[in-house]
């Protein structure tokens, strides 16, 4: 009797049908259409890098482009650096008027397809590096810590590494946990209500930790010993805090943010512990505050409005209003080398201060530089389900309306590559974004309760997101496909941070219970 095979699974199936369309993608490109001459140009110095190069339009691939542009750079073929490729047309390609046209698979089906260029004139394409490490989606639970009585509110790891990771719980204490072992290490009790917010200074040696209290703590990351007394000055509770960017701190100086429900931002001298500049301008509590890395404060509010404000002066310079219900959170496109400042994926740390000072300026200005220009781009997200992309340097009016999510948009975020945002809705989707135009990309969906919080991973290619209905998902950002379904949490998952050199993911909810996350 012959043996019945049993039917494929639904992972056999899914690999069959991608093979089936990548297969279709590589029939799209006739034969016989010959060579196109590709110039390559760096996106952020703007400066030609070799020659153009004749190339078979069969093989134009991004793959083939990229082994190519790393052997006219030089680069070891075993350490090769992955890049995205743009063309920039000269005439406008879409409707709200932009030209640049990212090539996703090949030049032909990119580019020539479409008749933006022909094969008789020079193919100048943009470059932008990716990053050269790769981190690997979190699998499995390493750690399940108790220590909080109450739900967890809020988490932020260390700047430095991923070992030390803090926490915000309703038992009105802040927790500092050692990551590598899945141990408390020190309770940080002061608070006489909640804990909302925890927020690690960029040299991470101060964590901030605000409260429903409506004060403000500050504390030593390695001993858990408060430093001073709480700062007191809001009439009611705290909502959002933010350092100022290490590379425009005066040294030993460092500054800090508070937003509260009172509607005011208060800028604290934190050594002195004094209020230096109170920020009262918003007509409803202020929801986020964010300290941008060219001397910028941006805080929204659920007056409807953002405000930009000078980090010196304490002067309102702008106000963006275009949204239609609260704004609910603010991102910015250099957020990640703001909170890392000098830290980066090598773990090498300058031996001075004025090292260190240079090194988070060199960071700032390399994720920020955008065709020759120091750029930071804001994204702030609504009660009334929509997403705006803005260039304050550039125009008090949005670049882009995010149109897609049916709920509450809660929470957004920019990759660390500032290529991508990701949005967090209460209609349990998460939604990615191109964002260079605020084009949609892909809707992830999976989870089957609100989405609370995402996070990326420091190599952009990963994202991670908290939800109402107990898990975290592992998405991967390139195929917009689940990679990691993480259950383990026993109620809803309020907060979550991908640790930022990549190796962890930490989560705490409604269970009490920290969940540390690991490949």
């Amino acid at each position: 009797m012959a043996t019945v095979l049993p039917p494929p699974s639904k992972r056999q199936r899914l690999d069959a049908s991608e093979r089936v369309r990548v297969q279709a993608e590589h029939d799209e490109i006739p034969d016989g259409l010959g060579s196109v001459r590709v110039q390559f140009v760096d996106q952020s110095t703007g400066g030609e890098t070799g020659s153009a190069i004749s190339v078979p339009l069969a093989n134009a691939t991004v793959k083939n482009l990229e082994i190519l542009l790393n052997s006219i750079q030089g680069n070891d073929p075993n350490e090769r650096i992955p890049y995205r490729f743009s063309f920039h047309s000269p005439k406008p390609v879409v409707e709200d008027g932009s030209n640049v046209v990212d090539v996703v698979s090949d030049l032909y089906t990119s580019v020539l397809r479409p008749g933006l260029q022909s094969t008789e004139e020079i193919i100048n394409l943009r470059f932008t590096p990716q990053a050269v490490f790769r981190v690997r989606a979190v699998s499995r639970c390493s750690a399940s810590v108790a220590g909080h009585n109450e739900a967890i509110l809020a988490t932020a790891f260390s700047p430095t590494s991923s070992a030390i990771m803090a926490t915000g719980s309703g038992d009105n204490t802040a927790r500092l946990w050692d990551c590598d072992t899945g141990t408390p290490l020190h309770t940080l009790k002061g608070h006489t209500s909640w804990v909302l917010v925890v927020s690690f200074s960029p040299d991470g040696t101060l964590l901030a930790t605000g409260s429903m209290d409506n004060t403000v703590r500050v504390w030593n990351s390695k001993t858990g010993e408060l430093l001073g007394g709480p700062l007191k000055g809001h009439s009611k509770w705290i909502t959002s805090l933010a350092w100022e960017p290490f590379h425009i701190q005066s040294p030993g100086k460092p500054r800090l943010a508070s937003a509260s429900k009172d509607s005011t931002v208060r800028i604290w001298d934190v050594p002195l512990r004094r209020i230096e500049m109170v920020l009262s301008g918003h007509k409803g509590s202020v929801t986020c505050v964010r300290w941008g890395g060219i001397g910028r404060i941006y805080t929204a509010s659920q007056d409807k409005s953002i405000k930009i404000w000078d980090g010196m002066q304490g002067s309102c310079l702008q106000t963006l209003a275009a949204h239609s219900h609260w704004v609910n959170h603010l991102a910015l496109s250099t957020d990640f080398v703001i909170r890392t400042a000098y830290h980066d994926h090598t773990g090498q740390i300058p031996a001075t201060q004025a090292e260190r000072t240079n090194k988070a300026q060199q960071r700032f200005r390399k994720a920020a530089t955008f065709n020759q220009a120091i750029v930071e781009r804001l994204v702030s997200a609504s009660d009334d389900n929509t997403i705006f992309l803005w260039e304050p340097a550039t125009s008090s009016k949005p670049i882009a309306r995010l149109l897609g999510h049916q709920r509450q948009v809660n929470h957004v975020a920019f990759s660390p590559d500032g290529a991508y945002i990701a949005s967090a809705g209460y209609d349990n989707h998460v939604k990615l974004w191109n964002a260079r135009d605020g084009k949609f990309i892909a809707t992830l969906r999976g989870h089957v309760g609100a989405v609370y919080q995402c996070s990326f991973s420091a190599d952009s290619r990963l994202l991670v997101s908290a939800s109402k209905d107990t898990t975290l998902k592992v998405w991967d950002v390139r195929t917009g496909k689940l990679s990691m379904d993480l259950p383990g949490h026993q109620d809803e998952v309020y907060a979550v941070d991908w640790s930022p050199d990549g190796q962890k993911v930490g989560s705490g909810g409604k269970d009490k219970a920290v969940r540390i996350w690991r490949h």
